[in-house]
């Protein structure tokens, strides 16, 4: 499996991931010439992605879609988030579906694609959880305003965690930004403080190698070097040091 960001932020959120010999993108909120630049960059060609998969349909997670129609590429969405989303082929769109209250997994053969809720001020958004045949795993969660343990049994297992770490409340507590803004961002339908990833990462972190990717940070209420200490602390309480059992990179 290889995982590629091309592009993490308050404006552009977009990953590659390579797996079973096909390669996805997860969002596509960048300007879709600069996806295919990306693309090109890491090795990928832009007309060999096997499908989209769109975590929720806010700007800076959907910018890019031209290019499913440029390459004729399926785009997986909820039945909600497909409400934000204008634009796409109808013969590309394709729906994550619910059974008895849990999304369906998606197959590619031999990528399996596991679409689990996440909480933010969208339509239906979701995070994503990826699987080989030979079970390696990678999972996805950009904006939630909080975590569950239903998010955590999907995240279980990941070689790969990329995972939201927007902001200290401390920061935005101070920030120039309008009140409701503030309530919003630190809400359970907002974005995931540093301390809140740390606590997910200590749920999942095994020791094993695992390689962590710090997403979303906000310009104006984080800092890389914040984010970073915050996790290293919360994963040194349960015994595990950066670079012997897992990586850590900030983006």
């Amino acid at each position: 499996m290889k995982v590629d960001i091309l592009a993490s932020g308050s404006a552009e959120n977009c990953v590659a991931v390579t797996a079973g010999g096909k390669s996805i993108l997860i969002d596509a909120g960048v300007a879709k010439t600069k996806i295919e630049k990306r693309l090109l960059e890491v090795g990928i060609r832009p007309d060999h992605i096997a499908a989209i998969f769109i975590t929720h349909a806010h700007n800076d997670h959907i910018r890019g879609l031209p290019l499913a129609n440029k390459f004729s590429i399926p785009v997986w969405a909820t039945e909600g988030e497909w409400k934000g989303i204008s634009g796409v082929d109808e013969d590309l769109r394709r729906v994550a579906e619910t059974r008895w209250g849990k999304y369906e997994m998606i197959e590619l053969g031999g990528v399996h694609v596991y679409p689990f809720q996440t909480y933010h001020d969208a339509y239906e958004p979701v995070g994503y959880a990826i699987e080989d045949d030979e079970g390696d795993r990678c999972c996805v969660v950009f904006d939630t305003g909080k975590w569950t343990e239903e998010m955590i049994e999907n995240m279980e297992g990941s070689h790969y965690v990329l995972i939201e770490a927007n902001h200290d409340p401390d920061l935005v507590e101070m920030c120039n930004r309008p009140d409701s803004i503030k309530a919003r961002i630190l809400s359970d339908i907002g974005h995931l403080s540093n301390q809140q990833t740390a606590e997910i990462l200590q749920r999942l972190i095994c020791g094993r190698g695992e390689r962590i990717y710090l997403t979303h940070l906000s310009g104006e209420n984080n800092t890389p070097q914040l984010a970073e200490m915050t996790v290293i602390s919360a994963l040194r309480q349960i015994g595990y040091e950066a670079g012997k059992h897992y990586h850590l990179e900030v983006v």
